[in-house]
């Protein structure tokens, strides 16, 4: 069967993070296979047919997404829903940014989708795109998505925190960190070892919530570094693209389904703290 699994997206944080955990599937990268190509990514697909295509490729540069929105849009939406077009099973990712972040209570699979930026319009687009292609797919929502490998905002924070004494950092803005292993070893354990999914939308982050200066302090904190971390408002750090204020997701449908328990945040952070050291 491992023949059968195809994962795109090998460079980035959670493809990255599956080749780890389950190094026995396909990867594609760039050089293997032009996702911008819906003649090529057909002919590659129906000449391997796979059972199961993990999509792990995405365009994510929130602010840059302003200006590329046709390059955005093509990765993010019209790419996924041909891959999706082309297996049995399908996984794709989304993120919090569907939503608007007016609400002030956790935003559950069913909520209304608004959001309020391009990269937030093109990866719900994906969505839409990718389950009316395949009734088998399964989207999972996540936010705030770290690693050790790749470039984040745990990476940024601890160079910045290495060179300065002191770091502004926004506390408006509230959601769940995401280590991009727990986000993988779900997908190995649920999605390719074994299919426990059923087709349609799921949340996934760390359990528990954040600010981004929470977010900040704690890896300051865990690290020991000296820098002193200071809460600022989202109008005080003005950014092309808007961010929602609150987009924590509710994870009960898919700890409910699959029976799965979601670290904390912190817990989760400090165990790729020890990896990055």
């Amino acid at each position: 069967m491992n023949s059968e699994i195809y994962i795109t997206g090998v460079s980035g944080q959670v493809g990255g993070e599956v080749q780890r955990l389950f190094p026995h599937a396909k990867f594609i990268t760039r050089k293997d296979l032009d996702l911008s190509s819906r003649e090529r990514m057909e002919f590659f697909f129906k000449k391997n047919k796979p059972e199961i295509i993990v999509n792990c490729s995405a365009y994510t540069q929130v602010d840059l997404a302003e200006k590329e929105q046709e390059l955005a849009y093509a990765v993010n939406c019209v790419a996924p829903g041909i891959l999706a077009s082309l297996c049995n099973k399908f996984i794709h990712f989304s993120t919090d940014y569907v939503f608007n972040g007016q609400g002030f209570r956790p935003y559950v699979e069913t909520d209304t989708t608004v959001p309020i930026g391009v990269y937030g319009q093109t990866k719900l687009a994906g969505e839409k795109a990718v389950l009316a292609a395949n009734s088998n797919a399964v989207v999972i929502r996540s936010s705030w998505v770290y690693s050790d490998l790749g470039k984040n905002f745990v990476k940024t924070m601890l160079k910045l925190g290495s060179e300065r004494t002191e770091l502004k950092v926004v506390a408006d803005q509230i959601g769940s960190p995401t280590y991009a292993k727990d986000l993988a070893q779900l997908i190995v354990d649920h999605g390719i070892k074994s299919w426990n999914f059923k087709g349609g939308l799921y949340h996934f982050s760390n359990e528990g919530i954040a600010s981004w200066y929470d977010f900040a302090y704690e890896i300051m904190k865990l690290k020991g570094l000296p820098c002193k971390v200071l809460p600022i408002r989202t109008e005080d750090y003005p950014t092309p693209a808007k961010r929602p204020h609150f987009s924590v997701l509710d994870k009960t449908k898919i700890k409910n389904e699959l029976g799965i328990t979601i670290p904390h945040w912190k817990e989760s952070l400090e165990l790729c703290l020890q990896k990055l050291s």
